[in-house]
C-alpha cells in the first residue's frame, strides 16, 4: 500500500476523533410555560471554531430577544479546552405542544426540544404594581404524598429591595427546593418580572389542609416625583390568597410500607454476558420514581439467592423537581458470586407502590435473570461466608460447624478454649491471695502515703504543677489524700508539714486571684518535694519509690 495513503487514512481518523470529541448541545430552563411568559434556550459547543448558533428557525413558533454568549477556557491534563455558550430569550406565540427546533452551530446540530405552552395568567388586579399567586401540583393528595407547590411574585417595576415569605401550613411540612427562577410574563398587556419559587409539601395528617398565603413586603424604584420628593423609591407589597387541599387517608388495601407516587418504572441498565463461579458478575438496576423524595423511596433491594452470594453497593440518588413535582433516580449496583458451575436464577427486583392518580396499587417488577454459570478458573474458590456465619455448605451432619482450614471436630478447639480460661482464671486466684503476704513483709514498693485511693502520686502532682492550672494542682492533692479530701481545706487539716500547710494556702490565695501565682507555683514545689506528709503517719517505707519530685540543684520555672 502506497505510503500516501496510510498517512491520508491517518488524518481521516484524526478529523474522525476530533469531530467525535466535539459536543455541542442544547437545552431549556423549563420544558412547561404560559403563553406570554419568556424562557432561555442555553446552547453550549467546545468547537471553538463553529461559531454562534444560526437562530432563524425559531422565528416561526417564537419572539427571539436577549441574545448574549460567554467563552470559558479549561487546561486538562495540560491540554486547553474551549467552551462557548449561547443564550437567547424565547416567548412561545401560541399554546400547545411546541418544539423547539434542532439548531446549526458550525458543522453540527443539537437535538430537538419538546415544550408545553399553556393558557395566558389570568389579569392582574387593576393598578396592582405586585401580586402573588401560587400553583399546587395536586388539590387531593394522600398522607405523606409528596406535593409540589409552587410560588409566584409578579411585580412591574423594578425591586429595590424585597422579602417574600411562605408560612408553614398546620399538619404538614413544606420545605424549599432549589433556586428560585426570574423570567418576564406579560399578563393584561402588561410586562411583568415573575420570581418562581418552588416548594415541597407533604400531608402528615388527613383531613382539611389550609395552605396560609404568602406576603410579600419590598421596595421598588420610584417614578419622577418620587425622586423629587423622596428618597427615589416606593414601598410594594401584596398578600397571596391561601390555598384549601383535601388530604385523604392512606386506602386500606395500600401496599405496605406506604409509597404514593404518580409513576415509578425499573430496568437493568447492566448484566454481565459471561458468568463463571467464584467470580462477581456485576448487575446494574436503576429505578425511576414521579412524586417522590430520596428520603421517601425504598432501598433498591435482591432477594436471597439459593447458590450465589449477593454483595450490595450504596444507591447513587440524582433528584430533579420537574412539572411541579419531584422526580428521583436510584441506580444501585449487585455483585453475585456463584457458587458452582450451572443453571442460576436470580428473582428481578420488585417495589409495592399506590397510584395516585388511579387510586390503587402497583408493583413495578423486573423479569428474573436466568445464568448459565461456567466453571470458575484453576484454583477459584467460592468467597467465605460473613464473619460469625457459617455458610450452608460448612454445615454437616449433625449441625456441627467445620473450619476449611482446620481439620477436625470445632468442639474440641471449643474445650480447648476453656480449658485456657479456667487455667487464667486459677492464676489470677492464686495472685490475689499471694499479694497480702508481700505486703505483710514488708514488699510494698509505694507507701501509702504517697498514693491516695484513685491511684494520684508525685507524678500526677508534678505534671499539674509543670503544665496544669490551679484548678488541676488542687484537684491532685484531693485525690492523694487517703480517702479522698473533699476541698483544700481537708487537705490543709490532714497535712502534717507547716511549709506544705503554708504552700497549700498559697495555692488557695492564688486560685481566687489574691495572690501571687508564680511564687505559690515555686512554694508548692518546694514543699512538695518528697511528697505530702499526712498527720498520724510516718515515713515508713526504706527505699524512695519515686525519684524527688524536682531534683536537689535544679531550678523549676516559677
Amino acid at each position: 500500500m502506497p505510503r500516501w495513503y496510510t498517512s491520508l487514512a491517518c488524518l481521516l481518523l484524526l478529523f474522525a476523533s476530533l469531530a467525535a470529541h466535539a459536543q455541542t448541545r442544547a437545552w431549556i430552563d423549563r420544558d412547561q410555560v404560559a403563553l406570554g411568559e419568556t424562557l432561555t434556550l442555553n446552547v453550549e459547543t467546545d468547537d471553538a471554531s463553529a461559531g454562534a448558533p444560526d437562530w432563524s428557525p425559531l422565528d416561526k413558533d417564537f419572539v427571539v430577544s436577549g441574545n448574549s454568549s460567554s467563552r470559558q477556557v479549561e487546561i486538562i491534563d495540560g491540554h486547553a479546552s474551549t467552551r462557548m455558550l449561547f443564550a437567547v430569550a424565547l416567548q412561545p406565540r401560541r399554546e400547545g405542544l411546541l418544539t423547539v427546533p434542532a439548531l446549526r452551530v458550525g458543522k453540527h446540530r443539537t437535538q430537538p426540544l419538546p415544550l408545553t405552552v399553556t393558557e395566558a395568567a389570568p389579569p392582574a388586579r387593576a393598578g396592582s404594581a405586585a401580586f402573588i399567586e401560587a400553583q399546587i401540583d395536586d388539590d387531593s393528595p394522600y398522607v405523606q404524598q409528596s406535593v409540589g407547590y409552587a410560588l409566584r411574585l409578579y411585580y412591574a417595576t423594578p425591586l429595590v429591595s424585597g422579602q417574600l415569605d411562605q408560612a408553614t401550613p398546620d399538619g404538614a411540612s413544606l420545605q424549599r427546593v432549589g433556586s428560585d427562577l426570574q423570567y418576564t410574563r406579560e399578563v393584561g398587556g402588561k410586562r411583568y418580572t415573575v420570581v418562581e419559587r418552588r416548594f415541597l409539601l407533604v400531608p402528615e395528617r388527613s383531613g382539611p389542609l389550609t395552605i396560609p398565603g404568602a406576603r410579600f413586603i419590598g421596595r421598588g424604584a420610584g417614578g419622577f416625583f418620587d425622586d423629587m420628593f423622596g428618597d427615589g423609591s416606593r414601598e410594594l407589597s401584596a398578600n397571596g390568597a391561601p390555598r384549601f387541599v383535601t388530604v385523604r387517608p392512606v386506602p386500606a388495601n395500600a401496599p405496605q410500607p406506604w409509597l404514593p407516587l404518580r409513576g415509578l418504572g425499573l430496568r437493568y441498565v447492566a448484566t454481565p454476558q459471561r458468568v463463571r463461579a467464584g467470580e462477581a458478575a456485576t448487575v446494574t438496576i436503576e429505578a425511576r420514581a414521579d412524586g417522590a423524595t430520596a428520603a421517601q423511596f425504598p432501598e433498591i433491594e435482591l432477594p436471597a439467592i439459593d447458590g450465589a452470594q449477593v454483595f450490595a453497593e450504596p444507591a447513587q440518588t440524582d433528584e430533579t423537581f420537574e412539572d411541579g413535582r419531584p422526580k428521583i433516580t436510584v441506580t444501585r449496583k449487585f455483585s453475585i458470586v456463584p457458587a458452582h458451575a450451572g443453571p442460576l436464577r436470580i428473582p428481578g427486583p420488585r417495589i409495592a407502590w399506590w397510584d395516585v392518580r388511579a387510586a390503587t396499587a402497583r408493583t413495578a417488577s423486573l423479569p428474573d435473570l436466568q445464568w448459565q454459570v461456567a466453571a470458575g478458573a484453576p484454583g477459584t474458590v467460592a468467597p467465605a461466608a460473613a464473619p460469625g456465619i457459617a455458610s450452608s455448605d460448612a454445615l454437616q451432619d449433625g449441625g456441627e460447624a467445620r473450619v476449611p482450614s482446620v481439620q477436625g471436630d470445632a468442639r474440641i478447639w471449643a474445650w480447648a478454649t476453656a480449658g485456657f480460661a479456667l487455667l487464667w482464671l486459677a492464676t489470677l486466684v492464686w495472685a490475689l491471695q499471694r499479694k497480702p503476704q508481700r505486703l505483710a513483709r514488708g514488699d510494698a514498693r509505694i507507701e501509702p502515703a504517697q498514693t491516695g485511693a484513685v491511684g494520684m502520686d508525685r507524678r500526677d502532682l508534678r505534671r499539674a504543677l509543670d503544665s496544669g492550672d490551679f484548678g488541676d494542682v488542687a484537684d491532685v492533692l484531693c485525690a492523694m489524700a487517703d480517702p479522698p479530701a473533699a476541698d483544700l481545706d481537708a487537705v490543709r487539716e490532714r497535712l502534717d508539714d507547716a511549709a506544705q500547710r503554708d504552700a497549700v494556702a498559697a495555692l488557695q490565695r492564688a486560685r481566687w486571684g489574691d495572690g501571687d501565682g508564680p511564687a505559690a507555683r515555686a512554694a508548692l514545689r518546694a514543699a512538695f518535694a518528697a511528697g505530702p506528709r499526712w498527720r498520724g503517719r510516718g515515713r515508713t517505707q526504706t527505699e524512695e519509690p519515686l525519684a524527688p519530685l524536682y531534683p536537689p540543684g535544679t531550678n523549676p520555672r516559677a
